[in-house]
């Protein structure tokens, strides 16, 4: 087979090329870190690290949300531990105020004391986070959730709250409502309410009462009626006497009917009455000014003062468990983000790992490589160099 000149110069040119482009690539690999500057290079490469990347960086935006879910929360927590100290200290000043031998102005002055921790308790509920946003608002985080008005405690926030992804369809809620944590606390001992009436001349009073029996329970609202210092009758809300709801009074003994039993101490007057209603949700701003204005008034005599003292003791115990429950809820989803993140750190360590493996240079294979290339070409130029030179004239002796 006969090679011409201009075959055997252009075949020389493609080695040249292929070697240099060989020779260039390695060490574009040496100097840049990396065995794939394009798409080129390795097609099924780059598309492993294209992918791999993207979930790096929703891996690291899941971390991201868990971080600022968390900030949110831990402030959350601190306010929730600010309000539960402001409703032991109203607790305290309700007990100490539930003494027949205290005068008004005593009274008015733990009053006074309860008008400031109900001004605290607004403000800890209105706690903003490092943006401003109100952390009780629900949704609603640009509005502030509560306003007083007299003594009246709105909530405008939403019921609603901001929820955040902190893994793969893993979500969890960054706050809570101020709904859920102030305004519907459950009321009386959970089952019922008791009341004094208003029109009450005697000194008795009516504690929050225990069911006995649930199953016998029916919800409506109930009235305790003295027909004589001695004598009671209980009827329901249509005004029909209940059965075994009728009987002689003896104070400090229970009062049984419909599967539940209160107890009513004191000495009522005739006409003196009491109720039992179902029990629904109350806010905890309404218990202490419900508690101030008893105390501050004046009008109330010692039975209804006592009964009104004993139901804000019950429901600012209510309030505090409640408080209790959402701040066990605001540790629980903590420990997930603390859990979501390191799952994700773990994810993110192996895929960085597959995606070094896959575009890093390997130094030592490279260099060896690189010095392999160069040899082959020089040996080609001097092969090329000596063969180039060659002719027939080389032959003839």
């Amino acid at each position: 087979m006969t090679i011409s000149t201009v075959t055997f110069q252009n075949d020389a040119l493609d080695q040249f090329d292929t070697l240099d482009a060989q020779l260039l690539q390695t060490q574009n690999e040496l100097s840049s870190g990396s065995m794939l500057p394009n798409a080129a290079a390795n097609p099924v490469a780059m598309t492993q690290v294209n992918e791999l990347n993207q979930e790096i960086a929703a891996s690291q935006q899941y971390s991201t949300n868990g971080s600022a879910a968390n900030a949110n929360l831990e402030l959350e927590e601190n306010a929730l531990t600010s309000a539960t100290n402001v409703l032991q200290s109203a607790n305290s000043l309700a007990v100490q105020a539930n003494n027949s031998s205290l005068n008004a102005t005593q009274l008015q002055d733990i009053a006074t004391q309860l008008q400031q921790l109900l001004g605290q308790l607004i403000s800890t509920a209105n706690t903003t986070d490092t943006n401003g946003n109100y952390l009780f608002a629900g949704t609603a985080s640009g509005t502030q959730p509560f306003a007083q008005s007299g003594s009246s405690v709105t909530y405008s926030g939403s019921d609603e709250v901001n929820q955040v992804e902190i893994g793969p369809n893993q979500f969890i809620s960054q706050s809570d409502s101020g709904a859920a944590v102030f305004m519907n606390v459950p009321a009386g001992n959970g089952t019922f309410t008791t009341a004094a009436a208003a029109g009450n001349t005697g000194s008795a009073s009516i504690d929050t009462g225990t069911v006995t029996d649930p199953s016998a329970w029916v919800p409506d609202t109930y009235t305790i009626t003295f027909t004589s210092p001695t004598q009671y009758q209980v009827t329901d809300s249509q005004g029909n006497p209940v059965p075994a709801g009728s009987g002689t009074y003896t104070s400090g003994d229970a009062i049984a009917f419909d599967g539940i039993q209160v107890t009513i101490s004191g000495t009522p007057a005739t006409g003196d009455a009491f109720t039992v209603a179902p029990a629904g949700n109350a806010s905890v701003f309404s218990t202490l000014s419900g508690l101030i204005t008893a105390l501050s008034s004046g009008s109330a005599n010692s039975g209804q003062l006592t009964t009104q003292i004993g139901g804000a003791l019950q429901q600012i115990g209510n309030a505090v468990n409640n408080l209790d429950n959402v701040q066990a809820s605001v540790g629980a989803r903590i420990n997930a983000i603390t859990a979501a993140q390191s799952s994700e750190q773990s994810s993110q360590t192996t895929m960085q790992s597959s995606v070094s493996q896959l575009s890093s240079t390997d130094y030592a294979a490279a260099t060896t490589q690189l010095s392999t290339e160069e040899i082959a070409l020089q040996a080609a130029e001097e092969s090329y160099a000596s063969l180039s030179r060659l002719s027939l004239f080389n032959y003839i002796q």
